[in-house]
C-alpha cells in the first residue's frame, strides 16, 4: 500500500485506542445490562439501592383516593377513569404535607392531547370523543363548560 493510505489508517486506529482507553478508565466496572439482559437497559449495580431509596415522584390514583374519595368515585364513573390523577394535577411528590406542590392543569392544550379529532384505524383512539379544536369553543378552556372529573356533565 501507498504511504497516503497508512497515515489515515494509523490515525483511525489511534483514535479507537484512545476511545477504548477512555471508556476503560471512565465507565464503572459494574455498568452494563447485567444478568437480566437488555430489557431493563444499562445501569450500575452499585446504584440500585440509591434509586430504591429515592422518594417516588409519581403515585397511582389509589394514593389520591385515600383522601379524595368523592373525586375518585366521580372520575371512576366517567370516561376519564383510566387516566391517572397526576396527568392533570401534577406529581403527588411531597403531597399532602405540602398541598401547594400540586398544580392543576386546566389548559385546553391538555384536553386536546386526547380529544382532538384524529383517525387512527388500528387503535382505540377512535373510541375517544374528539372535537375540532378550531371550531369547538375556540379560545376558552374546556373546564369552563366541562367537569374534568365527569366530562359528560355540562355547566359545572
Amino acid at each position: 500500500m501507498k504511504r497516503h493510505v497508512w497515515r489515515p489508517l494509523f490515525v483511525v486506529v489511534g483514535m479507537v485506542v484512545v476511545i477504548l482507553l477512555f471508556r476503560l478508565l471512565y465507565v464503572p466496572d459494574d455498568f452494563g445490562s447485567q444478568d437480566r439482559g437488555y430489557t431493563f437497559g444499562y445501569h450500575r449495580l452499585s446504584n440500585e439501592q440509591e434509586w430504591k431509596d429515592y422518594p417516588a415522584k409519581y403515585q397511582d390514583s389509589s394514593y389520591c383516593s385515600g383522601c379524595h374519595e368523592d373525586k375518585s368515585e366521580s372520575v371512576g364513573a366517567s370516561g376519564h377513569a383510566m387516566i391517572p390523577c397526576e396527568n392533570c394535577h401534577g406529581a403527588a411528590f411531597n403531597h399532602p404535607e405540602d398541598p401547594e406542590t400540586l398544580t392543576i392543569d386546566r389548559s385546553r392544550e391538555l384536553c386536546i392531547r386526547c380529544h382532538s379529532e384524529l383517525y387512527m384505524p388500528s387503535s382505540g383512539r377512535n373510541d375517544i370523543p374528539g372535537i375540532d379544536p378550531s371550531q369547538h369553543n375556540a379560545g376558552i378552556e374546556c373546564s369552563d363548560c366541562h367537569n374534568p372529573h365527569n366530562p359528560s356533565l355540562e355547566d359545572m
